[in-house]
């Protein structure tokens, strides 16, 4: 359980007849805990209480919500999983339509439906280069040296519990001129995450009953972030750069990644055992945190982002295509070497169904893929420098840096995919199966070629709560239409991309509302379900859609 609070204490969480606890450690004036909870049963439903220095300050009185749970998983029944990414929140000036997140919380306190198990964000938990107008306020007042006052810090329990009302950290003006639109450093970060996931009880509540992972996409640090070398050289030469990228690294480490970890993992971590030293012994573990960040940007290969679970017979494998590309002037790859041998032995068989999750879909529209396909040939040389210098402007204007951007990669993974749905990596999986965000649409695609024992798919949800403009709407319902992919195809040719090793289409959508699908999982049977949230407190089905056949 994760839990930040205003002030250094003991974490204290009683579950029935359990009870576990942790000491709070400090980043940069910061406190948080991670509390193991074990000994609960299978299946269990427990509800539970959180203290700080025995004072009891979870559930909240007068909360309108049920008390929250600890709800483990079963691995004999069914399984469900419910996903999605690109979510806006606050949302003061009413752009974003209705938060998907908060009606999912009022669908489920009717108790006239399914929970899920576990609820995935893959991507753009946060905006930290699109500010909302709360957000701007509290820049303009910290960056100007006003006091900004009090604030609750955000606790995302089961990753979190609870925390008190303690005074915003003393204001330090950032490095120089960041844009007044964009995040800055760790403490502007702190209350992105605040206003994100503890302005509004229904979120709160959410996030302390539903056990929750997540990987971060661009939003959460810059747009097209790590889209190329050129990209990473532009954006270290800005003097302000340096506090940006290790603020937003180690507070997506701490907000989201510590929670992504098995407890075992968590133990093993060795940030994470110096960030609590660091902290014990000197009162504050920043500094630690800072160089790990900085490290693992210059540094792909020194941390991990990705991981992996397995429940039963369902494997689940989420994979970071942000941090871990391999950019350099020989070299362009969506992982670097280090992690792409993590994932390649994470692609086996022996189990019902294998969930890789990316928060770019590995699968996009097939004219959009060409696209990219062909842009990645071009910006790279494939007709001459003058070329590549208009690629690599196209490729930075257009957004187009998914799997397809990452030719190589994306054949790569194809292989591994192959071998497993043929089984020659053990027993072929009922289903292997993407799941992804980032487009602000939703679809599925089947792989319609090779033959294989398994039904290959990739199975997008995106907007949590961000729509995309009406014209870019109409360019992405042209793009996805049978067809469409085929003078793009001939395009890449021409740019001696060769062809992919797979073949598939787009069978389902494009639906452009907020949104968030639930994957379901009963022994060898799939299915998946979108909904949408027609007010502030319902959800509405956009469709159902059996994965295996």
């Amino acid at each position: 359980m994760w839990v930040e609070t205003d002030r250094p204490c003991r974490v204290l969480v009683r579950a029935g007849d359990v009870e576990a606890g942790a000491e709070t450690f400090t980043i940069h004036g910061h406190h948080f805990a991670l509390v193991e909870v074990g000994g609960l049963a299978p299946g269990a439903r427990v509800p539970y209480q959180v203290e700080l220095n025995g004072a009891r300050v979870w559930p909240e009185e007068g909360s309108t919500f049920p008390d929250s749970q600890l709800r483990t998983l079963d691995p004999s029944g069914t399984l469900r999983v419910s996903f999605g990414s690109c979510r806006r929140s606050p949302d003061r000036e009413g752009k974003a339509g209705f938060d998907t997140l908060a009606a999912l919380a009022h669908h489920l306190v009717r108790g006239d439906t399914a929970w899920p198990d576990i609820l995935l964000m893959v991507g753009d938990q946060v905006y930290a280069d699109e500010l909302d107008p709360a957000m701007r306020e509290i820049v303009r007042a910290r960056r100007d040296g006003r006091q900004t006052g009090t604030a609750e810090p955000s606790t995302p329990a089961n990753r979190g519990g609870t925390s008190g009302t303690g005074e915003v950290a003393e204001p330090k003006p950032p490095a120089e001129a960041c844009p007044d639109d964009e995040i800055a450093d760790f403490e502007e970060y702190t209350q992105l995450y605040r206003l994100a996931w503890r302005e509004d009880p229904a979120v709160r509540w959410l996030l302390s009953t539903v056990p929750s992972l997540t990987v971060f996409d661009d939003h959460d640090i810059r747009d097209d972030w790590n889209t190329s070398y050129t990209w990473r050289q532009q954006m270290w030469a800005l003097p302000w750069w340096r506090d940006r990228i290790v603020g937003g690294i180690s507070s997506y480490w701490v907000y989201q990644h510590l929670g992504n970890l098995s407890p075992e993992e968590r133990m093993a971590n060795e940030v994470f055992t110096a960030v609590r030293e660091a902290s014990a012994s000197s009162g504050d573990s920043g500094k630690v945190l800072d160089e790990f960040a900085e490290r693992a940007d210059r540094e792909p290969a020194t941390a991990r982002w990705s991981y992996a679970h397995e429940w039963g017979r369902t494997r689940l494998v989420v994979v970071d295509s942000r941090c871990s590309r391999l950019l350099t002037p020989e070299r362009r790859g969506m992982l670097d070497d280090e992690e792409f041998d993590w994932l390649d032995r994470q692609f086996q068989g022996d189990v019902d169904h294998l969930l890789v999750a990316s928060s770019l879909p590995y699968l996009l529209a097939p004219a959009i893929h060409h696209a990219e396909s062909w842009n990645e040939a071009v910006a790279e040389g494939a007709w001459g420098t003058r070329a590549a210098g208009a690629g690599e402007k196209i490729r930075q204007a257009a957004d187009l840096e998914h799997w397809a951007a990452f030719e190589r990669s994306f054949r790569e993974v194809a292989n591994d995919v192959i071998a497993v749905a043929r089984g020659e990596r053990g027993t072929a999986p009922a289903t292997v199966a993407f799941l992804s965000g980032d487009v602000h649409y939703s679809y599925l695609a089947r792989v319609t070629s090779p033959d294989m024992a398994s039904d290959v798919v990739q199975v997008v949800c995106s907007p949590l709560r961000n729509p995309l403009p009406g014209k870019y709407q109409w360019a992405n319902r042209f793009a996805c239409a049978r067809g469409v992919g085929m003078p793009f195809r001939w395009l890449a040719r021409m740019a001696r991309v060769p062809r992919p090793p797979l073949r598939w289409r787009i069978t389902d959508g494009p639906w452009f509302d907020n949104a968030i699908a639930t994957v379901e999982l009963t022994g060898r049977d799939s299915r998946v379900q979108w909904q949408s949230p027609t007010t502030p407190t319902e959800l509405t089905q956009i469709s159902t859609i059996s994965i295996t056949r």
